[in-house]
């Protein structure tokens, strides 16, 4: 359950580290939390240092601190649980940058990922994570 003010890991790419939750982009069933799956408006509060010679490169930093950025949530600390029973629950909370035509900001992703993903229509991000529980 991710809601205003939460903190996220951020497991791609892009540059940045750690994304602070502004708003949860969704219908209003759950009172503005977010789940896995869901689509965020983040701010970056801590980003990868730029030097000058990645900064030239093609592989520059693609984020800064203070960027509003939007993102999906790929895992959860909050318990899940699925439609076979099981329940699903996560070390910590994460997300997956995005521009703004909905693709991945980064190139790959590090860490796993939920499995549920795939069922709202994230199967990008899903075929780049490199384990998904």
């Amino acid at each position: 359950m991710i809601g205003l003010k939460s903190t996220l890991n951020c497991i791609d790419n892009s540059g940045a580290l750690i994304v602070e939750c502004v708003n949860v982009l969704k219908n209003k069933v759950s009172n503005g939390w977010g789940s896995v799956g869901d689509e965020i408006v983040c701010v970056v509060q801590r980003a990868r240092p730029i030097s000058a010679a990645t900064q030239a490169s093609v592989n520059a930093v693609k984020v800064r601190r203070g960027d509003v950025r939007r993102a999906v949530i790929v895992r959860t600390r909050k318990a899940v649980r699925r439609p076979d029973g099981s329940v699903i629950r996560f070390d910590d909370n994460a997300a997956v940058l995005l521009n703004n035509k909905r693709e991945m900001l980064g190139t790959r992703i590090g860490g796993l990922v939920s499995a549920d993903l795939r069922l709202k229509g994230w199967g990008k991000i899903v075929s780049l994570a490199p384990k998904v529980v």
